[in-house]
């Protein structure tokens, strides 16, 4: 299964708020929710995606005969391209010498992740150390997901899976099999405002979140703080409230709102869906914590 193939957008080294100890996150490409805070608008579409950058453009015109499929055209001081004739091959990222295309995401084998993996096992040595899948959505990509951790596992490498918990169940037990710990997202409570803010409905995650915990599975909640959606009073009551009847589960992260991924929407051409949240108050995320602590959960701000 070292052939089976999937899309990743990127592999980050070094990752100290990934799970335990020093990381490897691997992103998959692909998510089923809308965020309005997402800090990965690049992993949204499960597709590779090809993103011009004009003002890197010299004009050269090597993309112009290297492209298979002739979506791209002379434009206006830059080249332009044909969306529904591009194919996302990445030839011309491959071929510019500006860098004025540029892939997200790319299709990885199983194989060629490990190879990427298998270079930092030095570093997991004597420790918790390991590897995070996160996204995008890892679970929009079972088969993939799985045969990575199947791979991890034969090499004793721990590992986490970064979910928001909108999957099948049979998908989420399936890959809780190979799995050590799940970091696992709690966005709101209620059912219409978490519709509202990311495009579904929670029972299925709420679902899920009961599978997993009743599974045995290791399970560490993380609450995304966002001003003026959950960090009301009564939804952090009943987070704590669902927290603490979770078997194996004793503690929550709680994730104060930045808004860093804003330069990443400006460069894909989108708006900020995010723009009208308020910054995080260092006052509320406290006031957030203590709520929490009051439920009998153990707290930790940032992850």
């Amino acid at each position: 299964m070292d052939t089976l193939s999937g899309t990743l957008f990127a592999i980050k080294r070094y990752a100290l708020h990934d799970g335990p100890d020093l990381r490897v996150t691997v992103f998959l490409k692909g998510c089923p929710l809308s965020c309005a805070w997402c800090h990965n608008p690049e992993g949204m579409r499960p597709a590779v995606q090809m993103l011009s950058l004009p003002g890197r453009c010299v004009g050269c015109g090597e993309c112009l005969t290297a492209c298979p499929s002739g979506a791209l055209s002379a434009g206006q001081g830059a080249v332009e391209r044909d969306a529904k004739a591009c194919t996302a091959c990445g030839t011309c990222a491959e071929v510019c010498p500006a860098l004025a295309h540029e892939a997200l995401g790319r299709r990885w084998t199983v194989a060629e992740v490990m190879a990427e993996i298998e270079k930092e096992l030095p570093f997991f040595a004597d420790s918790q150390g390991g590897v995070t899948f996160s996204g995008g959505e890892p679970l929009a990509q079972p088969d993939f997901l799985e045969e990575l951790l199947l791979a991890c596992g034969r090499l004793g490498v721990h590992r986490a899976v970064d979910t928001s918990g909108f999957a099948a169940p049979k998908t989420a037990l399936r890959i809780a099999r190979h799995t050590d710990l799940f970091l696992f997202d709690l966005k709101h409570m209620d059912p219409a405002a978490h519709r509202h803010a990311t495009g579904v409905d929670n029972a299925p995650i709420l679902a899920n979140l009961h599978l997993l915990a009743e599974a045995g599975a290791r399970v560490q909640l993380r609450l995304p703080l966002i001003p003026g959606f959950n960090d009301g009073d009564e939804n952090l009551r009943q987070t704590g409230r669902l927290a603490v009847s979770l078997p194996g589960v004793d503690g929550i992260d709680v994730l104060p709102y930045h808004a860093t991924a804003k330069g990443k929407y400006a460069k894909l051409g989108l708006p900020y869906p995010g723009a009208d949240i308020p910054a995080a108050d260092p006052r509320q995320t406290e006031r957030a914590a203590e709520i929490l602590r009051n439920c009998g959960l153990r707290v930790r701000i940032g992850g």
